[in-house]
């Protein structure tokens, strides 16, 4: 891939998703990467998904990506 078919995203994972994964990490992925890309790469089971954040506004899955942006994934919060 030449450097204009890639975008640089910081993803930051939070709470039970880091488990066995990263906290934060810079990831290159190829243009046209959707939020559900990265989630399905990463394994994490979608209706565990509490909250997106992408530049620090809400998200949905299907949201395309662009180079620098900041990815946040939340887990639902248990409690009782």
């Amino acid at each position: 891939m030449s450097a204009n078919e890639v975008i640089h995203i910081n993803v930051k994972l939070f709470a039970t998703f880091r488990v066995g994964r990263f906290v934060a990490e810079p990831r290159n992925y190829p243009v046209g990467t959707r939020i559900v890309d990265i989630v399905r790469e990463l394994e994490i089971p979608e209706p565990e998904i509490g909250i997106i954040m992408l530049n620090s506004k809400h998200a949905e899955l299907d949201k395309q990506l662009t180079d620098g942006d900041n990815l946040g994934i939340f887990p639902l919060v248990g409690g009782g």
